[in-house]
C-alpha cells in the first residue's frame, strides 16, 4: 500500500520528542453507527505510519454526520477517509498542538482499493482519542492478542492492539457481547481468531482485516 508521505523523522517506541513529525496521508478506516462514530488509523511498521491510533469523532456538517451513522448502523461494513495531510504525532496525549480537526474525503470501502468516493469534503471534529500506541519494528511473536471493546446502547466494536511483528489490524462489530472491556484471545498466526467466543456475543461482523500492511 502506497501513501503520501512528506516529512519523516526518527519515531521512538513510546511517546514523540517535540522535534519529531510524522505528516503524511493518514488513511483511516471509520466504524460506528447511531451511538458514535471512529475512526482506526490504517498503519504500518515504519515512519510516518507506525502508530496505532484510534479515535472518536464527529462530522461538523450535522446532516453529513446523522446520515454516516445512519448508514453504517444499517448496514455495518468498512468505511474509509483519506484525509489532508497532518502530523500524525498531534494525536499524542500532551501535544503542544492537539490536532483538533481537519478535511477528508469519505470513500464507502477501501479508499486505495476500489472504495466509492463520496460527493463533497468533510470536516472531521477529533472528540476523544482512544488509543496512541507507537509500533515497534522488532520481530515478536505471541501465543494471545488483546482486544478492547468500545461503543455503548446496542453497538459495541472490538478491535485488536498491535503488539507483535507480523500482525494484523482488526475490527469487528459484536452483538451483544457479554464481556466488556478487554480480552485476551488466543492467536494462530496471522489467522482470524474466534474473537466472537472471547467476548460471548451473539454474533459479529467484520469491519476490516489486514495483514499485508502489517509483516
Amino acid at each position: 500500500m502506497k501513501r503520501r508521505a512528506l516529512l519523516t523523522l526518527a519515531a521512538l517506541p513510546l511517546l514523540a520528542r517535540a522535534e519529531e513529525t510524522a505528516m503524511g496521508g493518514h488513511g483511516m478506516a471509520v466504524f460506528g453507527g447511531r451511538e458514535g462514530l471512529y475512526a482506526s488509523h490504517l498503519p504500518m511498521f515504519h515512519t510516518p505510519h507506525d502508530t496505532q491510533l484510534v479515535f472518536r469523532f464527529h462530522l461538523a456538517d450535522a446532516a453529513a454526520d446523522r446520515a454516516l451513522r445512519e448508514t453504517l448502523a444499517r448496514r455495518p461494513k468498512l468505511w474509509t477517509f483519506d484525509p489532508e495531510a497532518f502530523d500524525l504525532l498531534r494525536f499524542a496525549p500532551g501535544h503542544a498542538q492537539p490536532l483538533r480537526d481537519f478535511k477528508a474525503r469519505f470513500f464507502e470501502g477501501h479508499f486505495e482499493r476500489g472504495g466509492k468516493p463520496q460527493k463533497a469534503e468533510q470536516r472531521v471534529v477529533v472528540d476523544e482519542v482512544l488509543v496512541f500506541r507507537r509500533l515497534s519494528p522488532a520481530e515478536r511473536d505471541a501465543a494471545t492478542g488483546r482486544y478492547r471493546l468500545i461503543g455503548q446502547g446496542q453497538e459495541w466494536f472490538a478491535f485488536k492492539t498491535i503488539d507483535r511483528r507480523p500482525d494484523f489490524d482488526h475490527i469487528v462489530r459484536l452483538h451483544s457481547p457479554g464481556v466488556k472491556g478487554e480480552v485476551d484471545v488466543a492467536l494462530q498466526g496471522v489467522k482470524r481468531p474466534d474473537v466472537q467466543r472471547a467476548f460471548k456475543a451473539r454474533g459479529l461482523t467484520e469491519i476490516y482485516f489486514e495483514t499485508d500492511d502489517l509483516r
